[in-house]
C-alpha cells in the first residue's frame, strides 16, 4: 500500500488531538481551555472528524454530549497512539542528551588495551558525567568519521583530516620475560639468534617489525622464524609467557616494564621518528576538548 493511499484515509492529526482531549475531559469548555482555543473551534474539529470518518462520534442528544460506541473505540485507539508517540519522543530526547555526554575514541587494539583503558578511571574521576566509548578498528588504522570524535594515531603526522596534536614520541625496545632475558644473557645469545615474537598481518605494515629494527641497529637479520601473531595483544601474552622477545612499543609494554613482568634491553631502544597523536575535528565539543586536555596531560 502506497504512502499517499494511507494518508488519504488518515484524518489530520489536529482533529485527532482535539477529539482525544475532549474524550479525556468530557467537556467542550475544559477542552477549549486546555488547548487555548474557542469552544466552537473544538466542536467544529469534532464535526469535521466525524465527516472524515463517516460516522457519529458524539451523542449530542445528551447534555453534556457523550461519546458514542464508535467514539469510545476511536478514543481508546487515539489515546494509546498519542501516548506511544509521547513516550517515543521522550526516549529520543533522552538518547540525544546521552549522546551529547558521550565521546567516541578510535585507536588500535594494543593502545586501547595497554595504554588508554588503564588510564580512563583518572578521566572519569575528573568528569564522571562523560562516557568514553573506545573503538578499535579491524584495519588498525583509526580514522575520524561522523561517528568518531577522536582518534589516537601512530605515525609521522601525515594525515590530512582533522586537527592533530602530538602526545608522545613512540620508542621501540626489545622486551622479554625476566627469566628469558637472564637465560639469553647468560648464554651470550645475540638478539638476532634469540626466539622472536612477530606481529604480522596486512593491517600492521605501518609498524616496523624485527627485520626493520635489526637493520636500523646494524644487526643481521633474524636467524629463526619465531612466533607470529596478528595483533599486539596476542604477542604481548606470548612475551609474558616467556615464548620469545617482543619488539616492545612504549605505548604497549610500558606498564608491564613498570610492574616487572617484562624486562627491556634498554641499551637497544630505538626511535624511528614516529609518535602518537590525538586527532580531532577542528571544532570539537566542550566535552571532547576536556578529554583532549586530559589526555595531553597524562601523555
Amino acid at each position: 500500500m502506497s504512502y499517499n493511499h494511507i494518508m488519504d484515509h488518515f484524518p489530520p492529526l489536529r482533529l485527532l488531538v482535539c477529539f482525544e482531549a475532549f474524550a479525556r475531559h468530557g467537556s467542550m469548555r475544559e477542552t477549549a481551555a486546555q488547548m487555548n482555543v474557542s469552544q466552537p473551534a473544538i466542536s467544529q474539529a469534532i464535526k469535521t472528524l466525524e465527516e472524515y470518518i463517516g460516522t457519529t462520534l458524539l451523542d449530542r442528544r445528551r447534555k453534556p454530549a457523550s461519546l458514542t460506541e464508535e467514539g469510545e473505540m476511536l478514543a481508546r485507539s487515539v489515546r494509546e497512539g498519542l501516548s506511544q508517540i509521547r513516550a517515543t519522543i521522550s526516549d529520543i530526547r533522552a538518547a540525544q542528551a546521552g549522546r551529547e555526554l558521550q565521546i567516541t575514541v578510535a585507536c588500535t587494539l594494543g593502545i586501547a588495551t595497554y595504554w588508554l583503558m588503564p588510564r580512563l578511571p583518572q578521566f572519569y574521576a575528573l568528569h564522571p558525567e562523560i562516557t568514553v566509548n573506545v573503538q578499535a578498528p579491524p584495519t588498525d588504522l583509526p580514522i575520524l568519521s561522523p561517528d568518531i570524535d577522536l582518534a589516537l594515531r601512530y605515525g609521522a603526522q601525515n594525515w590530512r583530516d582533522g586537527h592533530n596534536e602530538k602526545l608522545f614520541d613512540e620508542v621501540v625496545c626489545p622486551v622479554g620475560a625476566p627469566k628469558l632475558i637472564d637465560t639469553l644473557r647468560a648464554s651470550g645469545t645475540p638478539i638476532w639468534s634469540a626466539p622472536l615474537i612477530h606481529v604480522r598481518n596486512p593491517h600492521t605494515q605501518h609498524w616496523a617489525g624485527w627485520e626493520a629494527y635489526l637493520a636500523a641497529k646494524g644487526m643481521p637479520a633474524p636467524k629463526q622464524s619465531g612466533h607470529s601473531f596478528n595483533n599486539y595483544v596476542q604477542a604481548m601474552q606470548a612475551a609474558l609467557d616467556g615464548r620469545g622477545l617482543m619488539l616492545g612499543w612504549r605505548s604497549i609494554t610500558a606498564g608491564a616494564i613498570n610492574d616487572g613482568t617484562l624486562r627491556p634491553l634498554a641499551d637497544l631502544a630505538h626511535n624511528f621518528g614516529t609518535a602518537y597523536y590525538i586527532s580531532s575535528w577542528k571544532t570539537p565539543t566542550q566535552n571532547t576538548r576536556s578529554f583532549i586536555n586530559w589526555i595531553k596531560t597524562v601523555a
